[in-house]
């Protein structure tokens, strides 16, 4: 039996403007794959965290996409609409969940572009901690089949936008936003 311990936690942003805000170089050696055994040797725990999180890319007939504005960073930083998975959803319901909070609009997910496995070091984390995080980021088509666009009220973004897809390079982002678009146009070709 396999128990995981999760620690749901939000990187930060240690880029410039025009570069995904929340990238890194990783390690030059891969991380040691440190654990610890409890006393009845039946569950292991590793030396990090790890995050859960869903998000969908939707982008319309105009070619604009939505984005959100994340507000827990030094400064706002847009994201795909998303975010984390809490213990008793699936993965697929808490899409649908946060893309109602974020953005007001009620969707039908779509297939699963793909899945990415991000890495924050430490000193990149929102956390006071010492242990690195391991964000697996689940990637979903979406279309809108109701609600209406609005702002998040007292969460973790301020505004959701509909946003050229030409424009986007120039947007102070999260790596999710290139991430998730790389993995919709790979899709479509």
């Amino acid at each position: 039996m396999v128990v995981w311990s999760l620690r749901v936690i939000v990187g930060t942003v240690i880029q410039g403007p025009t570069a995904p805000r929340d990238s890194y170089s990783a390690p030059a050696k891969p991380l040691a794959r440190a654990r610890r055994d409890c006393e009845a040797g039946h569950v292991q725990f590793y030396d990090y965290d790890t995050r859960l999180a869903a998000y969908a890319v939707i982008v319309d007939d105009s070619d604009r996409i939505l984005l959100a504005l994340w507000n827990e960073g030094a400064e706002p930083t847009w994201t795909m609409p998303g975010g984390g998975v809490e213990l008793e959803e699936s993965p697929e319901e808490g899409a649908v969940r946060e893309l109602r909070e974020e953005t007001g609009y009620d969707v039908r997910l779509g297939r699963v572009l793909g899945v990415d496995s991000h890495l924050i070091p430490p000193a990149g984390r929102l956390a006071d901690t010492d242990r690195w995080l391991r964000s697996l980021r689940v990637v979903y088509t979406a279309e809108i089949v109701g609600g209406e666009l609005t702002f998040e009220q007292d969460g973790t973004t301020d505004e959701a936008r509909w946003i050229p897809l030409a424009d986007v390079p120039d947007l102070p982002r999260s790596s999710i936003v290139d991430t998730a678009i790389a993995m919709w146009r790979a899709d479509r070709a």
